[in-house]
């Protein structure tokens, strides 16, 4: 997950142009004026994958690289009259809203690689957003220096034992968190069974950071003893110090990265963006996601074809995952997050 920053990767401006057209751009006209294409992108990859977009095609692209929440509060703020023409963070819950909202093209799936199994059990049924890789969200790391026995439940969080010691990403700044609290309440059963662990997790002394780079320093400083993130940053953080360690308590939840186009800008930078998402899918665009950001987010599970994952991850197989409906739970997330914000963070 990027952290709260903007980097771009030219210097052009886009100027905001509308449409309200919610289908593929794919059977315009091949001859529409070029468009400098905006990528907002919370991944830590981005750049380099922009860059080398670039580069293969000549197209002007200016990259918007921020916290996942920041990214999202950013696209509603902007509304009919939007700054951005791919959208690329880690969550799909979110892009359920924006496909609700009409807001996202539908229909398309990039041509240049062919999905695996698992890359399907992740498209929605309109394909208005494109899976690009998976993660686990909420994921334990924990230094092994001083933890012997990690949680294997969620419920273990709210006994005695870790009273104090347990740390988490804030939701409402951390657009994948929301998953992992998502992923909890749906284990769980609903909302209201949710916020009752949650509140338990409060009282038990839950310390709440911004982002995964701050709750993992936290547990290397001793503030806490388990660290709840994201798989790829603790995975990341394992190869940096190799006493961290990761745990996969029952269940954890998927975290795909995804890419959504804009339905609102004009076709011509529709266009681009599929391009975009073909340069993402093809062996050349695979190479840079694992590559770009070798201690963190290119850690994930591929689910294109033909690419192979980093030996530092594990098999997904061996870990007890569940996926849960982003059509369920991305419709909930302004309010979930608003109880987290008022009950957790507040409380």
């Amino acid at each position: 997950m990027a952290m709260a920053s903007v980097a771009v990767a030219s210097g052009a401006a886009l100027a905001a142009c509308s449409s309200s057209s919610g289908s593929s751009a794919t059977a315009v006209a091949t001859n529409l004026p070029k468009v400098p294409l905006v990528v907002y992108a919370a991944e830590g990859y981005d750049q380099a994958e922009v860059s080398a977009f670039q580069a293969a095609t000549g197209i002007q692209t200016e990259l918007v690289d921020h916290s996942t929440g920041t990214l999202l509060a950013k696209i509603q703020a902007e509304g009919d009259h939007p700054q951005w023409g791919v959208l690329w963070t880690d969550g799909d819950a979110a892009y359920a809203a924006l496909d609700q909202q009409h807001m996202l093209v539908r229909g398309f799936e990039p041509t240049t690689g062919t999905l695996t199994s698992l890359g399907e059990k992740v498209v929605p049924k309109d394909k208005s957003y494109i899976p690009t890789g998976l993660t686990v969200a909420g994921a334990v790391i924990y230094d092994s220096q001083t933890v012997t026995n990690p949680p294997t439940s969620w419920s273990q969080l709210t006994g005695a034992q870790w009273k104090g010691a347990v740390g988490m990403n804030n939701p409402a700044i951390s657009g994948p968190t929301y998953n992992v609290v998502a992923g909890i309440m749906n284990q769980l059963g609903g909302v209201s069974q949710g916020e009752k662990f949650f509140s338990q997790m409060a009282a038990n002394g839950l310390h709440i950071f911004p982002t995964n780079k701050v709750t993992l320093t936290a547990l290397l400083q001793g503030q806490i003893k388990l660290a709840v993130v994201q798989n790829s940053a603790g995975i990341g953080f394992e190869y940096k110090y190799p006493q961290l360690k990761v745990a996969y308590p029952t269940k954890v939840t998927d975290l795909p990265s995804v890419i959504g186009i804009d339905a609102k800008v004009s076709k011509a930078e529709q266009a681009e963006a599929e391009k975009f998402a073909n340069f993402v899918y093809s062996p050349a665009g695979q190479k840079v996601m694992l590559s770009g950001d070798p201690h963190g987010d290119s850690l994930f599970f591929p689910i294109i074809t033909g690419t192979s994952q980093h030996s530092l991850v594990p098999q997904l197989s061996s870990l007890p995952i569940q996926f849960i409906n982003p059509y369920v739970w991305g419709p909930r997330e302004g309010t979930i997050n608003q109880w987290f914000t008022a009950n957790v963070v507040n409380g």
